[in-house]
């Protein structure tokens, strides 16, 4: 008997764009690199990782998107509905046969239906990767919609159904036990290999490249780190010598970063107050405070009004920035940054950011916004702080940032936070994987 392992299918569907959902692309990436083919559906507004691009293991369908009609929401919604059911069902029946399908939640509708009658027809497993609720997403906007209580029947009666589940907190598997009897394992989200941190070199050669689109990332006139002889190229962060050594420009502004989706979950506003803190404390004390470097990332339906609201504040000490980065780029700006901010708030209050994990795994601390299971991930003081409003953000910025960056009374709380993340750090999205979620799919 070959003592080969036979290759088995799998498919993973994410009604959604699949550049922008990193989690099921890291089952992709990992079920390819353990025995699996996998025919991966989903829209492809955004590029996927180019190690599931290049895999002879994965096969990518592409879904149709809705066309953009002129109807009322209701309306829009039942199209919608009926042309993803069509899209989903005519992919799957022109794919080889699974084992199982692995589905992300949300959304729901119809992902969850059309995956839970095809694994009935064709005999596979239907295992749901909890990654939120489709309900309380769409309560946000719309509470008192029939639309909600549907969603929450579907994920109820379909998610009772399925073979198995992963959610993404022990508290969603809690909540899942007791409200529908649904069974999950917790797959922590863990980040993979690429979000380490960097050397000084990279960081100095990321900067100076990003810096030809980004102002603020540009050496400043007149520093004397950049004047001196044997300096050959500087950058507002670093410089670098003519040996070839490269050093942090001693007083240099502060670097944060934010990643978001620009949605109604999460409240850009708070990090703006914040900032107007910021401001209003480096003008009345600039001895004490350097000028702050604001990185954020993301797209979405909010983007371009508070890209306007920023562009009115009249900051001298803050800048702003809005780039758009290479998928490679994001991971190394992580490491280079002195503070991650993070305003994600759960609708449900049972789903933990991964943007957060993203850059632990970098060795960046973070400031994150208060919600009920946050402490999951984030520990007030251990690897990061927790903030209820933007006072106390504003706060914790500025007692980051106060003296930067040689306050000796911050050096033992940088380091306990440091020794921190070097924990977290050690274990990566492959390792966690293959403990948890790998013996479910060889069930």
């Amino acid at each position: 008997m070959s003592s080969e392992k036979k290759i088995q299918n799998a498919c993973v569907i994410v009604l959604g764009d699949i550049g922008r959902s990193p989690r099921m692309q890291y089952h992709v990436k990992s079920l390819s690199e353990n025995g699996f083919s996998v025919d991966f559906i989903g829209y492809l507004n955004s590029p996927p990782l180019e190690e599931i691009r290049s895999s002879p293991n994965v096969r990518i369908h592409e879904l149709n998107p809705f066309p953009e009609l002129e109807l009322p929401n209701i309306l829009k919604y039942l199209f919608k509905t009926i042309w993803q059911t069509l899209g989903l069902l005519i992919t799957l029946v022109s794919i080889r046969k699974p084992k199982f399908i692995l589905c992300q939640n949300p959304p729901a509708i119809p992902a969850l239906i059309v995956a839970y009658f095809y694994c009935l027809l064709a005999r596979s497993k239907l295992i749901i990767d909890w990654h939120n609720y489709t309900h309380s997403i769409l309560a946000i906007e719309s509470p008192n919609s029939p639309i909600v209580r549907i969603a929450e029947w579907v994920e109820g009666f379909f998610g009772a159904r399925a073979a198995h589940g992963f959610c993404v907190t022990k508290a969603m598997k809690q909540d899942l036990q007791s409200k529908w009897n649904i069974r999950t394992t917790v797959l922590y989200d863990r980040p993979p290999q690429q979000f380490q941190s960097i050397s000084i070199e990279d960081k100095h050669e990321l900067l100076l490249r990003l810096g030809e689109d980004i102002s603020a990332f540009r050496a400043i006139s007149g520093s004397p780190d950049n004047i001196t002889g044997n300096a050959v190229e500087s950058t507002a962060f670093t410089v670098k010598y003519s040996s070839g050594e490269v050093k942090n420009i001693d007083k240099r502004p502060g670097l944060i970063i934010s990643s978001t989706s620009w949605t109604p979950d999460e409240d850009f506003s708070i990090l703006i107050s914040a900032l107007d803190q910021y401001e209003s404390n480096a003008n009345e004390s600039p001895e004490h405070y350097p000028p702050l470097v604001c990185i954020i990332t993301g797209k979405g339906p909010l983007k371009e009004k508070y890209r306007k609201i920023v562009a009115s504040k009249s900051w001298k000490k803050v800048s702003l920035a809005m780039p758009w980065l290479e998928n490679e780029d994001y991971p190394k700006l992580l490491a280079s940054c002195d503070m991650g901010v993070c305003l994600h708030y759960s609708s449900s209050g049972l789903d933990l950011p991964m943007k957060v994990v993203d850059m632990f795994g970098s060795g960046l601390p973070v400031c994150a916004v208060h919600f009920d299971c946050i402490d999951e991930l984030v520990r007030h003081g251990e690897n990061g702080f927790i903030f209820h409003h933007h006072q106390e953000l504003a706060e914790q910025l500025c007692n980051w940032f106060y003296d930067f960056p040689n306050n000796i009374a911050l050096s033992n709380v940088k380091q306990d936070i440091q020794k921190h993340l070097k924990q977290f750090q050690a274990l990566r999205w492959s390792e966690n994987w293959k403990n948890i979620a790998l013996p479910v799919f060889n069930e």
